[in-house]
C-alpha cells in the first residue's frame, strides 16, 4: 500500500503542476478574444479531426493557426475587435472560409458551433464522380472500419461482419479474434458494459450490423486505458453526434434452420441542452439435433480406447440495451451517465454411449442423458461529472463513478444408463457464480501548446464468488442428496489501484501519443469449505507509444509499442469442477498469476482510389497461463484446467486491400497471417505446439441500378491453438447477399445465404499428452438463410455531449 500511496501523491503533484504550466501559458497567451467550434463532414456529419484552421486580418496576413483535436474540436485566439477572415482545410475537403466581425462585440468568447466541410470531388462534362466513404482509416492507435460504408452491413450481423476487419477473425466456435488472440477487451461506444464481457459471441451474433456506425480496433491502447487485453481492445461505436433533432435505425430479421428471429436498433435524439442515446435487442437462437463423437487413445502402462458418440441440440434467448445521457448545466458543467443492460438464458439436452475398451476386452461403458439450463444477466450504471474552466477552455477535470453487477447460473442433471463396470449414481451439479465491482476515477486533460496532456487516477473494487454444488442419488431413499466432497465455496476479491499520464503531439504530419501506467493489484481468495487462503500482490509498470506521419499522397506509416496484461477472471479462477462427462473434467485454478506482453507492430496505411492497409507485428511473452490437458490412468479421466506453465513468441502480419474495378464493382481483401511458437510444461515434459495461423476474406460488391446491391463472400480460416495441447480445425465459408432499397437510405429490404453449397460441417478438435491422444468432432449446422428488414429514420445534423473522460474499466480478462 506504500506504493500506491506514493503513486498517488507522485499523480496529484503532477496534476498540480501540469495546471500551474498551462496556466501561465494561457495568461500569456495573446488575444482577448477566444474562437471555438468543431469541423465535421458535411455528408456523415462525424468530427473531422486535424483540420487546419487560421485566422486571417483584413490584409489576408495570418496571424495564428492551429489544428482542431480528434474530436474535430479547436480554439483560436483573436487579437481585439477587428473584422477577420477564418479558414478550414483538410485534406481529401474543399477549403472552407468565413467572415467574422467582432467588432462592438462585449462576448469574449465566440462559439461558431459546427463547421461543415465538403469532401472533394472531380466534375467532368456535368457528370460529378465523387469518392466513396473509404471504408477502412488508419490512426496512430488503432484500425477504424466504418460499417455504414459497406453495405453488406444491411444483411448481417456484427459476428458475421467480424472477418472483414482488419486484425480480426473467426475461429471454430465462432469466437472473435484480435491478432490470432482471444485475450482483448470489448467496449460500447468507448465503455465497458455487461452486455458483452461474459456472452460476447450471443450478443454480437444478435446485433444487427446496420445499428452500428463503425468498429475501432485499438491495436496499440494509450495509457489512459486500463492495461488489460494482451491483443488490444474492439470498440463498437453505436451513436453519433446530432444537433437537435433525432436519427435512428431498427432491424427486423429472420435465420433458418440454425438461429431464429431478432431485431435490434439504435436512437440518438438532441434538445437544447439534454441528449439521449439508446440501443438495444433481442434474438432466439435455436440449434437443431446434430450428432458428436469422440475418442481417446491412452497407449502407456495401461493402454485403453475410449470411444462416446451422441446427439445435441440446444437454444438460446439473448437481449441487451444500453443508454447514455447528458445534460450541459452550463458553458462549463456537463454530467452525463449511462445505463447497460443484458441477459440470456440457455437449455439443451446431450445423449451419449460411453465405452472403454482394452484390445476387445470391455472394461467400462455406460449410456448418458444428460439436461442442462443456464442463465446469466448483467448491468452496468455510471454517473460523470464534467468540469472546463473559464480562463484554459481546453483543461478538462472529470470525476466518475460505476458501478457493474453480474452472474451466471449453470445446472445439469445427469441420467445413466446401461452401466457395465461402473458404479456412479445419477447426480446433478449447479453453479452460481455472482460477480460486482465499484469504481470510482478522476482525469484530468489540459493543452500546453500543441501537447495535449492527460492524467488520471483510479481504483477499482471487485468481488466475485462461486457456489457450486454436487449432489447425488441416493436409490435406498429416492433422494438426491449432497455431497461435500465435490462442492465449494469460492470468494474472490481483486482491487485495482492505478495512475496514468499520457502525451499527444499533433503536428502537421506527424501524430504522437506517449504514456505510461501504473497499476497494483491485491488479490485475495477464499476456499470457504476447506478454510483455505489465496493471497496475490503485483506491481505493473506499463508503457504504450504509437507514431505516425502522414504523406501528401494520402498515404501513412506508423509504429508502436506497448506492454498489456491480462489478468485471470472468475471464469479461469473458479474452481468448479464441470463433469457433465465424467470421464473429461474441466475446472478454473484459483492459483493463476497474470500474463504479460510485449507488443512491437509498424503499420501503412493508403486510402486513395486503391486503398492499402497493412501491418507487421511481434509479440512475446512469459508465465503464458495455458490450458492444459493430463490423463489419469488409474481413474482413465481427462482432466483439464488453466496453469502458468508455458512462454510463446509470435510474427504476425495483416493486409487489407480494397480497390473499385468500376463504378458498379468493388473488390477487397483482407487477410491474416501469424507463426506462433509456443512451449510450456505438462505433466512434466515439455511441449511445443508451434503453428502458422491465417486468414482470408475475399469480398465481391456490386451496386446496381435502381437500389439493388449484391454482395459474395469467401473466408477462409486456418486451424488455431486451444491452449498448449490442442488445436481447431479450420474451415472455409462462402456467403450471398442481395439488399433492394425501397426508401432511399431509409428502408431496404436484404437477404443473405451462408454456405449455400454445404449444409453441415465437422467441427473438429485434437489435443495429445503423455501416453494419450485425443479427438472430437461435432456436426454442426453451417447452411443458413437471413433475410432483414432495415429502417432508418429521423434527420442527422451534429452531437450528443459527452465527458471527455468516462471510466473504461479493461483491465479484466474471459
Amino acid at each position: 500500500m506504500r506504493i500506491v500511496k506514493l503513486i498517488t501523491g507522485t499523480m496529484l503533484l503532477l496534476i498540480v503542476l501540469t495546471v500551474q504550466t498551462s496556466a501561465l501559458f494561457a495568461q500569456n497567451a495573446p488575444g482577448e478574444y477566444q474562437i471555438k467550434g468543431v469541423t465535421a463532414d458535411s455528408a456523415s456529419r462525424s468530427d473531422l479531426p486535424f483540420t487546419t484552421v487560421r485566422i486571417k486580418d483584413e490584409k489576408g496576413l495570418v496571424l495564428k493557426a492551429v489544428a482542431s483535436d480528434k474530436d474535430g474540436k479547436f480554439v483560436i485566439p483573436a487579437l481585439g475587435p477587428l473584422n477577420y477572415q477564418i479558414s478550414f482545410a483538410a485534406l481529401g475537403y474543399y477549403p472552407k472560409t468565413i467572415s467574422l466581425n467582432l467588432s462592438g462585440k462585449e462576448l469574449k468568447e465566440i462559439d461558431l458551433g459546427a463547421i461543415y466541410l465538403t469532401e472533394q470531388s472531380k466534375t467532368l462534362k456535368n457528370v460529378v464522380i465523387t469518392g466513396e466513404r473509404p471504408m477502412i482509416s488508419q490512426k496512430a492507435d488503432r484500425i477504424v472500419y466504418d460499417l455504414k460504408a459497406d453495405p453488406e452491413s444491411k444483411v448481417s450481423s456484427v459476428l458475421d461482419m467480424a472477418p472483414k476487419i482488419p486484425y480480426l477473425t473467426l475461429d471454430g466456435q465462432n469466437n472473435i479474434l484480435l491478432k490470432g488472440n482471444s485475450s482483448f477487451k470489448v467496449l460500447i461506444n468507448g465503455r465497458p458494459s455487461a452486455s458483452v464481457e461474459g456472452n460476447l459471441t450471443a450478443i454480437l451474433k444478435s446485433m444487427p450490423a446496420s445499428t452500428i456506425e463503425k468498429i475501432e480496433v485499438i491495436t496499440i491502447p494509450p495509457s489512459k486505458y486500463d492495461g488489460e487485453g494482451l491483443a488490444g481492445i474492439i470498440n463498437i461505436i453505436v451513436s453519433k453526434k446530432i444537433s437537435d433533432g433525432y436519427n435512428g435505425s431498427f432491424n427486423l430479421n429472420e435465420s433458418f434452420p440454425a438461429g431464429g428471429p431478432g431485431f435490434g436498433g439504435s436512437i440518438t435524439a438532441k434538445s437544447g441542452n439534454f441528449a439521449i442515446s439508446a440501443f438495444g435487442g433481442a434474438s432466439l437462437n435455436d440449434n437443431p439435433e446434430t450428432s458428436y463423437e469422440g475418442s481417446r487413445l491412452s497407449y502407456g502402462t495401461v493402454m485403453s480406447n475410449l470411444f462416446q458418440k451422441g446427439l445435441q441440440k440446444s437454444d438460446q434467448k439473448t437481449g441487451y440495451f444500453g443508454t447514455e445521457l447528458s445534460y450541459s448545466i452550463d458553458s462549463l458543467n456537463l454530467v452525463s451517465g449511462q445505463f447497460n443492460l443484458n441477459g440470456g438464458r440457455s437449455s439443451g439436452s446431450k445423449s451419449q454411449s460411453s465405452a472403454l475398451i482394452r484390445g476387445t476386452d470391455p472394461l467400462q461403458g455406460y449410456d448418458l442423458l444428460n439436461h442442462n439450463k443456464g442463465k446469466n444477466y448483467g448491468f452496468d450504471a455510471a454517473v460523470n461529472y464534467q468540469i472546463s474552466f473559464k480562463k484554459a477552455k481546453d483543461q478538462l477535470l472529470t470525476f466518475s463513478y460505476q458501478y457493474s453487477n453480474s452472474g451466471t447460473d449453470r445446472n445439469g442433471d445427469i441420467d445413466l444408463s446401461n452401466l457395465i463396470n461402473y458404479d456412479q449414481s445419477d447426480y446433478r451439479q449447479n453453479d452460481h457464480q455472482k460477480f460486482n465491482e465499484n469504481t470510482f476515477q478522476m482525469d484530468f486533460t489540459t493543452t500546453v501548446k500543441k501537447i495535449n496532456i492527460e492524467a488520471g487516477l483510479k481504483g477499482i473494487l471487485r468481488s466475485s464468488s462461486s457456489n457450486f454444488d454436487y449432489n447425488s442419488f441416493n436409490a435406498d431413499n429416492g433422494q438426491f442428496e449432497f455431497d461435500p466432497e465435490f462442492s465449494n465455496r469460492y470468494t474472490n476479491t481483486q482491487n485495482v489501484f492505478s495512475a496514468y499520464n499520457s502525451y499527444r503531439i499533433a503536428l502537421k504530419s506527424w501524430n504522437i501519443i506517449a504514456g505510461v501506467r501504473v497499476e497494483q493489484t491485491v488479490i485475495r481468495g477464499d476456499f470457504i469449505s476447506n478454510a483455505t487462503v489465496a493471497n496475490q500482490n503485483y506491481f505493473n509498470v506499463l508503457p504504450s507509444i504509437a507514431i505516425n506521419k502522414n504523406f501528401k499522397d494520402q498515404s501513412s506509416l506508423g509504429f508502436g509499442f506497448s506492454q498489456r496484461i491480462r489478468r485471470p477472471s472468475i471464469k479461469r479462477l473458479n474452481p468448479y469442477v464441470d463433469r457433465s462427462n465424467p470421464l473429461f473434467e474441466t475446472s478454473g485454478n484459483p492459483n493463476l498469476r497474470p500474463v504479460l506482453l510485449n507488443d512491437i507492430q509498424v503499420n501503412y496505411g493508403n486510402n486513395k482510389k486503391l486503398s492499402i492497409n497493412a501491418g507487421l507485428n511481434y509479440s512475446f511473452m512469459n508465465n503464458l497461463d495455458l490450458q492444459v490437458v493430463n490423463f489419469d490412468p488409474a481413474t482413465q479421466i481427462t482432466r483439464t484446467t488453466y496453469d502458468n506453465t508455458g512462454k510463446s513468441s509470435s510474427l504476425g502480419g495483416n493486409l487489407s486491400i480494397s480497390y473499385p474495378i468500376s463504378k458498379a464493382y468493388r473488390v477487397g481483401l483482407n487477410g491474416n497471417a501469424m507463426y506462433l511458437w509456443l512451449e510450456g510444461n505438462s505433466d512434466g515434459i515439455i511441449v511445443n505446439n508451434d503453428l502458422l495461423m491465417y486468414s482470408l476474406s475475399f469480398s465481391n460488391s456490386f451496386n446496381l441500378n435502381k437500389g439493388w446491391r449484391l454482395n459474395a463472400t469467401l473466408n477462409g480460416v486456418s486451424k488455431s491453438p486451444t491452449g498448449l495441447q490442442g488445436t481447431t480445425k479450420g474451415y472455409i465459408s462462402t456467403s450471398f447477399s442481395v439488399s433492394k432499397q425501397l426508401i432511399a437510405d431509409k428502408l431496404s429490404l436484404g437477404a443473405r445465404i451462408n454456405n449455400p453449397f454445404v449444409k453441415y460441417r465437422n467441427n473438429d478438435s485434437s489435443s495429445f499428452g503423455k501416453e494419450f491422444n485425443q479427438y472430437y468432432t461435432s456436426r454442426d449446422y453451417f447452411q443458413n438463410f437471413t433475410f432483414n428488414l432495415n429502417y432508418n429514420f429521423g434527420r442527422l445534423k451534429g452531437g450528443v455531449n459527452k465527458t471527455r473522460r468516462n471510466i473504461t474499466n479493461n483491465d479484466i480478462a474471459n
